[in-house]
């Protein structure tokens, strides 16, 4: 393009400089991540930070300097493990950030010049070619066969060929588009939009007015915790009154209080969820999905209905050759082996397509690489596609053959124009033609002649072209799509095909992929035709909507999100990002998709595997199961703690709980719920159950039922023992070591037995999870370092155990086990567990 770059001066230095002044960089906004003083800040806002710190005040006020000192030891690290959590989290986040901006090939001050996408300025001159990603909206001024990739923008996937205009209101065939691909030809374009306002801005524009909604999950967590924290005020103000009118001591009353609010605020129920999903996050990059938003992995385990854009989703974006047709004959394609004279098709294609091409048609010639396909020495000419003959022609010069070899390919009923065949044979190849059209291939007819003149002529009318056959080529299916489509189907997911290529090949490309064996298609005509209510009743049983635009992909998935179902959609386009962001998963395939798709997308599948997007779903499922799990322990766990904080001092005997003892159960409580409750192993019938309904609660119903019910049996385990030694007239130290034991066992069995959730109780307590048994043993280590050393037992004003409290543990442990063993086996033979309700 030198010439072309002698010829158009292009913008000056300076003016390129200030007119990105003025209006700021070639790019589209990102979002930030969270910087590391927000979290530290977020850290100190954590309820059991204030707690701690307020118990380290009033030990300081009553002399205590050791129990101040370990309770602010246990402030660093509980900020500590908040800081980590949160740097886990923004790490994941911040892996989308590595998008480098493209670069651009613009002529300024006369000379061409390679310059960073994002500092391309409107009225820059850019010099595209064969493999350039346009850099910014703009007018064709000069070009040579220039074809465009837009599939990114329109989701078709056949290049769409560009005209020269220097007209003042240029047309459309005429214009190129930021982020689409130049597969043939080179050219000179001049911006006319860049960033926000190109068309790529346009539709990520459409993203602002769309809100993100916060899950279900969420909204519950919030409520759980609102809940919890309003009682733990009342019964925290109860307890400090009955301490005080009872015992005396502001200090001592405000301290229990304290205690008891440690015990039983959900400050866990956040952390839960964050770690679990941040965790779920870590998974799912080592299987290859980003995850963007992580609250969208436990949204997906819901989704009903997965839409699908066709091109470059759950196909590969290339073509490829699948039936030649030859002398009358039909030859299928299966390999790289074409015999003759289905081989000699392919050869005419090969000469008929540029050397090293980028164009998805020719490339799939290439790739066929029929034996006979050698190529003479020299392209001595080209005529290439118009509007006016849809045909490209090459000429070739064999140096042991006088003749040229003439090679042409296009449109079918182009070829059969040009060959002047006979009305029978005529209709016979129009006829295979439309047979292949009807199948969902990408026609076309191939060829050939020998030239013996002394010069080619100007016009290509005028060479002797003979037929040779034609071509049926296809966008392949994507080897893993079928699988894929097979455990959707078993796990009650709907799969729809959105895409605006045609409906015959959006329905073919649906019956291989096996959404159904007779897809039902709908035409983006016909959306526009039908309202809302006609448009819910087709969509209800619709399988493809073929020829639809980014306004009516949209109206699709909010149609569906109107009609109660969990949608996920996913898209590698820009023409995909709003269907995208109103989707509650959205899903950008990575490897080829927009920055903007990316943006707009909760997931993003790096190696654009749609086998992907069902461990996903796995996962998403498998995570609920465990919040579910974890969620019931916690409100277990917190019915024997708090009732130990509180019944002492309404019946008037000797305290168990101090600050000290909540801290070490908050440390076994807190890795039990974030580390082994989320690495347990999905359920042998995850993919296998309906969607969860939309709305279904973590905790509702018969499962927090069960959890209370735990609960109620553990503090009652805990009160027998209790009150043996209280009936026994036992030291204080000695009581409050058989309860504080007593809450440990109770503890650890709640463990195991919210594993089960009420169904097969063994087969859960005796799976592997290497995480929940090194808790089980650290509990159990760090347990006897402290009543056998003297001075951490002394701390925790604890008695030396005892052979005979080992037997009175013993025995209330095998009662405690068999009423939680009945009343699991109970809820397993009524089948109330609520995992697909």
């Amino acid at each position: 393009m030198s010439a072309a770059g002698d010829r158009v001066h292009g913008l000056t230095g300076e003016d390129a400089q200030r007119r990105l002044a003025k209006h700021g960089p070639n790019e589209l906004p990102r979002s930030r991540a969270r910087s590391f003083l927000a979290s530290a800040l977020h850290a100190l806002a954590e309820p059991m930070f204030g707690l701690l710190v307020a118990a380290v005040a009033i030990y300081l006020a009553l002399g205590d300097r050791v129990e101040a000192a370990f309770l602010a030891a246990s402030v660093v690290v509980v900020m500590a493990i908040t800081l980590y959590q949160e740097f886990k989290t923004e790490r994941v986040l911040e892996a989308l950030r590595d998008l480098a901006s493209p670069r651009a090939l613009v002529i300024r001050d006369g000379i061409e010049r390679r310059i960073p996408g994002r500092e391309v300025v409107v009225d820059d001159v850019l010099v595209i070619g064969e493999g350039d990603r346009v850099a910014a909206d703009g007018v064709l001024l000069e070009g040579d066969v220039v074809n465009v990739d837009e599939s990114l923008l329109t989701g078709e996937s056949v290049p769409v060929m560009k005209s020269p205009s220097r007209d003042p209101v240029p047309d459309g065939a005429s214009r190129v588009f930021a982020g689409t691909l130049v597969v043939r030809g080179q050219g000179l374009a001049r911006v006319t939009a860049t960033g926000a306002q190109s068309e790529m801005g346009r539709i990520g524009r459409s993203l602002e007015r769309l809100d993100t909604q916060a899950t279900a999950l969420q909204h519950e967590m919030r409520g759980l915790v609102l809940a919890f924290s309003v009682l733990a005020f009342f019964v925290c103000a109860l307890l400090v009154a009955v301490y005080v009118a009872t015992r005396g001591g502001w200090l001592g009353g405000i301290l229990a209080g304290v205690t008891l609010a440690m015990a039983i605020l959900p400050e866990e129920f956040p952390v839960v969820l964050t770690v679990f999903l941040a965790l779920g996050a870590w998974r799912m990059t080592r299987a290859r999905v980003l995850t963007r938003r992580i609250a969208a992995i436990e949204a997906l385990g819901a989704a009903t209905v997965l839409c699908v854009d066709k091109t470059g989703t759950l196909t590969q974006n290339r073509m490829t050759v699948r039936r030649i047709y030859a002398n009358g004959q039909v030859f299928e394609v299966t390999g790289r082996d074409v015999p003759d004279p289905f081989a000699e098709v392919v050869r005419i294609g090969v000469l008929a397509s540029e050397p090293r091409p980028l164009d998805p048609m020719e490339r799939a010639f290439h790739e066929l690489h029929a034996p006979s396909s050698a190529r003479p020495a020299e392209l001595v000419r080209r005529y290439p596609l118009s509007s006016r003959r849809l045909i490209v022609t090459h000429a070739w010069r064999d140096p042991q053959s006088r003749p040229l070899l003439v090679a042409a390919k296009g449109a079918p009923e182009a070829i059969v124009a040009a060959c002047a065949l006979a009305p029978g044979e005529a209709e016979a190849v129009l006829h295979e033609a439309t047979s292949m059209a009807a199948s969902g291939m990408r026609v076309l007819g191939v060829a050939r002649c020998e030239y013996g003149a002394a010069a080619l002529p100007d016009d290509p009318r005028a060479l002797p072209l003979a037929f040779v056959g034609l071509v049926g080529l296809v966008d392949p299916l994507r080897p893993s799509v079928p699988k894929a489509m097979r455990e959707c189907r078993s796990a009650g997911v709907r799969v729809i095909v959105i895409t605006g290529d045609f409906a015959v090949t959006a329905r073919a490309i649906a019956r291989e992929a096996g959404v159904s064996d007779d897809p039902v298609v709908v035409t983006g005509t016909q959306v526009d035709a039908m309202t809302d209510d006609e448009f819910a009743i087709r969509l209800a049983t619709s399988d493809v909507f073929a020829r639809v635009v980014p306004a009516q992909k949209l109206r699709i998935v909010e149609a569906l999100a109107r009609g109660g179902h969990v949608v996920a959609m996913t898209g590698d386009g820009v023409n995909d990002a709003p269907a995208l962001q109103a989707a509650q998963i959205g899903i950008a395939m990575g490897a080829r998709g927009t920055d903007v798709a990316r943006e707009a997308a909760d997931l993003v599948l790096l190696d654009d595997d749609f086998g992907s997007i069902v461990r996903a779903i796995r996962q998403g499922r498998t995570i609920f199961d465990n919040l579910r799990k974890a969620l019931s322990y916690l409100v277990s766990v917190h019915v024997p703690i708090a009732g130990l904080g509180l019944l002492p001092v309404l019946v008037g005997g000797p305290l168990v709980l101090f600050p000290a003892h909540v801290v070490f159960l908050e440390f076994v409580i807190d890795p039990a719920c974030s580390i082994a409750f989320e690495a347990e192993p999905a359920e042998s019938d995850v993919m296998r159950r309906a969607p969860r309904r939309a709305g279904t609660r973590l905790l509702g119903g018969r499962v927090f039922a069960l959890a209370v019910l735990e609960g109620v049996i553990a503090l009652a385990f805990c009160l027998v023992v209790y009150g043996f030694a209280l009936r026994e007239n036992m030291p204080e130290e000695r009581t409050r070591l058989l309860a504080f034991t007593a809450i440990i066992v109770a503890n650890l069995s709640l463990i195991l037995f919210a594993r089960a959730g009420g169904r097969r109780m063994l087969r859960h307590v005796a799976a592997a999870n290497r995480a929940l048994w090194a808790i089980v043993l650290g509990t159990m280590a760090m347990y006897s370092l402290i009543v056998l050393v003297s001075p951490l037992r002394q701390f925790f004003r604890m008695a030396m155990p005892l052979a005979a409290d080992g037997l009175i543990l013993g025995v209330a442990t095998l009662m405690l086990w068999f009423a939680l063993g009945v009343l699991n086996a109970v809820y397993e033979m009524l089948g109330t567990y609520e995992v697909t309700r």
